[in-house]
């Protein structure tokens, strides 16, 4: 996956989550559905960030950034602000 595809992924999650927003605010959805998808896609998008330093980084590196890996949804969601 490329930088334009993680980005694209990126897009579509913010997307996803937006929508899932206003089906909640029109009822359409219960509050729990909402955050446990709502919890899904923050943890894809924090996955899609971290990929894509690690490829900056490996590119920074002189390194290919096709070898970088995601982090696991909870390395990730451990990192420090």
């Amino acid at each position: 996956m490329d930088d334009e595809q993680i980005y694209t992924q990126v897009g579509a999650l913010v997307a996803e989550e937006h929508e899932l927003r206003g089906r909640r605010a029109r009822g359409e959805i219960d509050a729990e559905t909402e955050h446990e998808r709502l919890d899904h896609l923050e943890q894809a998008l924090d996955q899609c960030w971290d990929l894509l330093r690690r490829r900056r980084a490996r590119r920074d590196a002189g390194q290919d950034p096709q070898g970088a890996e995601p982090g696991s949804v909870a390395q990730v969601e451990h990192y420090l602000q």
